[in-house]
Formats: structure tokens, sequence, C-alpha cells
């Protein structure tokens, strides 16, 4: 209980600062004018025996300080400041937090590498089965699609309809000058043939006139 004790007249009063090293937590008491170290008080785990509340105060603790030679002291503390007492409770807590995640971390990593290891070699004679048809259908179908010869201006050229009608049905005029397709040149002389000779009434009528009866 804070109430016994003889809180007019502290034996010594200064600065408290809480330091780590490693796990460790470190309260350290602490001259405000000129840093020298009054006492110290090492803390493994909180809440534990190091680092006490009272009951009948939030801004009073009982803390354990060591000298370093093996000689401990319980010793009372307490903030004037109810913020302050806050804080060195926050501070406590969050170090041993981050100590617990620590430690966590470190035993799943162990327990990763003591784990069985996931073996994603090929045994011995094993062999595995690719199915490449998509990938064949789709290099086909794009590979043998041939460009249709251009005509003039770049459209292309369809085919003729069957039976030789246009697309609107009607039949197309015989041709009266020779046309040249594109890519292949062409003369008169391919498209040229012998015209037959002019006869004359009497040529024609020759063979009936000479026959008998």
């Amino acid at each position: 209980r804070a109430a016994d004790w003889q809180l007019d007249q502290p034996a010594w009063s200064g600065r408290l600062r809480i330091t780590a090293k490693g796990s460790t937590a470190f309260i350290k008491l602490e001259d405000k004018s000129s840093g020298e170290l009054f006492a110290q008080a090492p803390v493994e785990q909180f809440p534990g025996i190091a680092v006490e509340g009272v009951t009948d105060s939030s801004r009073y603790f009982v803390i354990r300080i060591e000298d370093g030679n093996g000689r401990r002291a319980f010793i009372g503390v307490g903030f004037v400041d109810r913020g302050d007492a806050f804080d060195f409770n926050v501070a406590l807590q969050d170090h041993f937090k981050w100590v617990r995640q620590q430690r966590e971390l470190a035993r799943q990593a162990q327990d990763l590498e003591q784990g069985p290891k996931l073996d994603l070699g090929f045994k011995e004679g094993q062999t595995i089965k690719l199915n490449i048809a998509n990938m064949k259908k789709k290099e086909g179908g794009t590979g043998s699609t041939r460009p249709r010869p251009a005509g003039p201006g770049g459209l292309s050229l369809l085919p003729p309809p069957p039976g030789g009608k246009s697309s609107s049905g009607e039949r197309p005029a015989p041709l009266s000058t020779p046309a040249q397709l594109p890519g292949t040149p062409i003369t008169d002389s391919l498209l040229s043939w012998p015209q037959p000779t002019a006869a004359s009434a009497a040529d024609v009528w020759g063979d009936f006139a000479k026959a008998s009866g």
C-alpha cells in the first residue's frame, strides 16, 4: 500500500528511463541534472516480480533493483503525474509484446527447417504428359490462312460465280477488246483468232447448183 509510505518525504527523486538489451528491459533511476545512475532494475518478464503495482494507487509501483554483484532490494517508486505512470506501463507492455513476437517467428522458422521438405524432383523413370492439342490448333489456324491476291487499288479479287453468271444474275457481255488482268501481261496476239473470210452468195450455193435435179 502506497499509503504506508512516507510520500511527503521521498528518499530520492530524479528521472526514470526504460531501456532494453535483447529481451531484457532495464528500469533506470538517474539524476535529473547530471544523468548519473542511481539504481536500475532488470525486468525479464512483465507482469512479474521485478515490477508490481500497489493496491491503492495507479501511480505507485514496487521494483526490484540490482547492483550487478548479486545484491537485490525492493523499493517503492511513484509518479507525480498519472500520465507518466500510464506511459511507464505501456512502455513495458510494448517491449514484451515485441519479445513474444520475435520468439514466435523464431519458433515458426525452426519448425519449417525441421519439417519434411517438399521434393519436386523427378523420380527415376518418372515421366509427365503435356497436352498441346490446343496449341497446335491455334498454330495451324493462323498458319494455313493465305492472303488473297489484291486487285487494283488494294481490293481483293473474288473468283467468278458458278455458271458464268455475275452476282446480279445477268450474263456478262463478250469482250470486244483484249482485257489485261492484273499481274498477267496479255498481248493482242494471245486473244486474236482467224476471222472467217467473206464468201459470195454464189459460192455458198455453188454445190447445190451443180447437183442434178
